[in-house]
């Protein structure tokens, strides 16, 4: 039988869950050397997620469980959801935090605490940009703290009320009366991709302007 969830895609929901815990553990104790990091981690696994959207294991593939109105009122009433993988609620749930987490990442690129440190891309733009930035940091976190706590929520409701598995299955990639349509692909292709994202967007940030010469 074939998994529902590949490795990469177990991984990379964890390394997430874990990723974003420390960003926001950093950001309270005011360790922002670890929230910068973090925040690019972040960066870089939502990257990867979005491209093993599209050539990743069926399961992992939005063309697989992105679905339109029509299906999402189908699964409200009751008849069900049409794939093995995330039903078509759960679908734009992901959609909408994948996009949260990604707004955040970048617009934490041009951050300041107006003391001590300036995220790697603060020098790129202007004080009208940067500021824009940092409004967008803030309100996103406030909805992604909303989404996070749904998502939760929905996982506990599916895991020990439905028990269909749905946290257990992100663990050991199967869930009961559940199965996988096809072989995951390679895991080796997962490791290409974090490699091209994290060199790239390494090599994007040192080509930054830095801090302007002192004048004295």
């Amino acid at each position: 039988m074939h998994p529902i969830w590949d490795i990469p895609t177990r991984l990379f929901h964890w390394s997430l869950v874990t990723a974003v815990g420390l960003a926001w553990w950093s950001a309270e104790t005011e360790r922002l050397d670890v929230h910068e990091a973090a925040g690019i981690t972040i960066l870089v696994l939502v990257g990867f997620r979005l491209v093993w959207g599209v050539i990743g294991s069926v399961h992992s593939r939005f063309s697989d469980f992105v679905t339109g109105p029509g299906k999402i009122l189908a699964y409200i009433r009751g008849q069900g959801s049409p794939t093995p993988g995330h039903n078509p609620l759960g679908a734009w749930s992901i959609l909408a935090l994948l996009g949260l987490l990604l707004l955040q990442a970048v617009s934490g690129l041009f951050n300041t605490d107006d003391v001590f440190f300036n995220g790697p891309l603060y020098y790129a733009v202007d004080s009208d940009v940067r500021d824009t930035m940092g409004a967008i940091h803030d309100w996103a976190f406030t909805l992604l703290q909303v989404l996070v706590g749904l998502h939760i929520a929905v996982g506990l409701y599916h895991q020990f009320l439905k028990k269909d598995g749905m946290i257990g299955a992100m663990f050991t990639g199967r869930a009961p009366d559940r199965t996988g349509r096809a072989a995951p692909v390679p895991f080796w292709w997962a490791i290409i991709v974090v490699a091209i994202l994290a060199c790239g967007l390494w090599w994007g940030l040192e080509q930054a302007p830095g801090p302007p010469p002192s004048l004295w």
